[in-house]
């Protein structure tokens, strides 16, 4: 484990205009139209947090908020995780609002939880007209600022028997979303009886999402 970047987090909580008044972080979970399942596996961001707050220092509140795409609370929450297996429908407004949120320091993590890449990436075209995802290399922090992914991304659940892949969207030089094709990291934070994952594979997932986390709060 780093803890470089441990330390570099207490600075960011304390600077961050995303804090909430309590001191500690608040994250959301992403509520979108269309019809796919945003709702799924609840369990997962909170056994997130818990595991993550088990191992480092990070003032960041148990309980995660649901919000709109379209809501202004959205401004409020420095981290937020979209995932689903379905159809993802923005209008405009949303768009507008979801991008000011990313380039306003906020930060999207988007899980494929089978079925949405499609979606995920015409709704990022639709905030972003002139970017394009990038495939990360394995040497990117995300990777290793805490715990060592030297393969990249951990293979929780098989969809189409292809590899697990991490791709970036950068604004400004700035990555402000994190996409996980074929990796279903979300389902291995779920409760254990949910998904039936060897204890292994929950850890791996869980280590891989505290990467994402803390690079998202260090990138603030």
């Amino acid at each position: 484990m780093k803890f470089f970047s441990i330390l570099f987090l207490s600075c960011c909580f304390a600077l961050s205009s995303h804090a909430q008044s309590s001191g500690e972080f608040e994250i959301a979970r992403a509520k979108y139209r269309g019809g796919g399942d945003w709702y799924n596996d609840p369990s997962s961001l909170s056994n997130l947090i818990t595991f993550a707050k088990q191992r480092i220092p990070i003032e960041i509140s148990n309980e995660y908020k649901d919000v709109s795409l379209g809501s202004s609370d959205l401004h409020s929450y420095p981290f937020l995780f979209l995932t689903g297996h379905g159809n993802i429908s923005i209008n405009n407004s949303e768009a507008n609002n979801l991008r000011t949120y990313l380039e306003n320091g906020g930060f999207l993590y988007i899980d494929d939880d089978y079925g949405i890449d499609e979606y995920a990436r015409k709704m990022m075209k639709q905030v972003f007209p002139d970017e394009e995802f990038i495939e990360l290399p394995y040497s990117h922090p995300i990777y290793n600022n805490v715990f060592n992914f030297e393969n990249g991304l951990p293979k929780v659940h098989e969809h189409d028997n292809l590899s697990p892949r991490g791709f970036g969207l950068f604004r400004k030089g700035k990555m402000v979303a994190f996409y996980t094709f074929e990796s279903n990291l979300g389902d291995g934070w779920a409760d254990p009886e949910i998904h039936n994952d060897p204890p292994s594979v929950r850890q791996k997932a869980l280590e891989m999402g505290t990467n994402i986390l803390v690079y998202a709060l260090t990138s603030l």
